[in-house]
């Protein structure tokens, strides 16, 4: 199995629960966990913008990137939401193992 992280930032708790809700309930995550008060300094249009943002952490399969971004993209409020994936490259085989479980297709 090719399991992953995926981070995605949000700019409120109603997204993080839609979007996190949809994963788990559509089997394309086994569990999104959400990071409350996350402040994101970036650059957008030319200006330097400081959000307090929500970080949602997707822990998924990387088959399944491309749903996981069809998803997120079609419920964000967001024009160009972060959706970036980090192989784990080692973690418990029990957890590893109910990952694979709840994200079969």
């Amino acid at each position: 199995m090719n399991a992953v992280v995926i981070f995605c930032t949000v700019p409120n708790k109603e997204d993080a629960k839609k979007i996190s809700n949809a994963l788990v309930q559509e089997g394309l995550a086994a569990c999104v966990s959400t990071v409350d008060k996350v402040n994101s300094i970036f650059s957008w249009d030319g200006e330097i913008c400081n959000e307090n943002e929500l970080l949602l952490v997707i822990k998924t399969r990387l088959e399944l990137f491309d749903k996981v971004e069809a998803v997120i993209k079609a419920l964000h409020s967001y024009n160009v939401p972060e959706i970036v994936a980090l192989p784990i490259i080692k973690g418990s085989k029990d957890y590893l193992a109910w990952v694979e479980h709840e994200t079969e297709e």
